[in-house]
């Protein structure tokens, strides 16, 4: 299954100043992420950041946010705890109803809309905490997820391996930058093709 530009979005998890600084290979895991927000914007998927107690740890470059439709602030690791999965699905459609409903008690409770844009493709730090996280608690929610391994990070790459061991087990699709990016392009024909290109050099 390849993916799609027309049905992902981009989450990026907690990119900040006082935590990158001790992530293994911090600017090359941060060059990949403004990369794949670079591309997103320029092939319209929404790109959502989040960060994490940011009173901390700082806020997320400010050329990361400038590429998020919306940047979460968030205290719980996993970004879906704190309201991400609203973000990421449609408002659910009130059933309206008439004299003739059932009473709400004899109701089905409404099950949760499926994202309109149902791959969520992910990245950040720290891969085996936060990142991790957020990660599952989506699979939880039937949402495919895919994770960028070059452009997540750990403060070691034992915790960072392991975060990967764990998730390709719970069933998320592990990629990189220029695999995400091509799938999204399919086709030098592309009208941006040149243009993502020049970034991906």
């Amino acid at each position: 299954m390849l993916l799609d530009a027309a049905d992902s979005q981009l989450v990026l998890v907690d990119y900040q100043a006082r935590l990158m600084p001790a992530i293994v290979d911090g600017p090359e895991v941060l060059a990949n992420a403004l990369r794949l927000a670079q591309v997103a914007r320029m092939l319209h998927v929404p790109v959502w950041g989040t960060e994490q107690n940011p009173e901390k740890l700082g806020s997320n470059p400010p050329e990361m946010r400038a590429l998020c439709q919306k940047t979460l602030s968030k205290m719980h690791f996993g970004a879906v705890s704190d309201g991400l999965a609203d973000w990421l699905r449609p408002p659910a459609r009130s059933g309206g109803g008439n004299a003739r409903s059932l009473p709400k008690h004899l109701q089905k409770p409404a099950a949760a809309p499926a994202p309109e844009r149902a791959a969520v493709v992910l990245a950040g730090c720290e891969a085996h905490v936060c990142l991790l996280q957020t990660a599952l608690e989506l699979v939880e929610l039937e949402i495919d997820v895919w994770v960028v391994t070059d452009a997540c990070g750990s403060r070691t790459e034992r915790n960072r391996d392991a975060a990967f061991d764990r998730l390709a087990g719970a069933g998320v699709e592990l990629v990189t930058t220029e695999m995400v990016v091509f799938e999204w392009l399919r086709t030098a024909e592309h009208p941006a093709f040149r243009d993502v290109q020049s970034l991906i050099k």
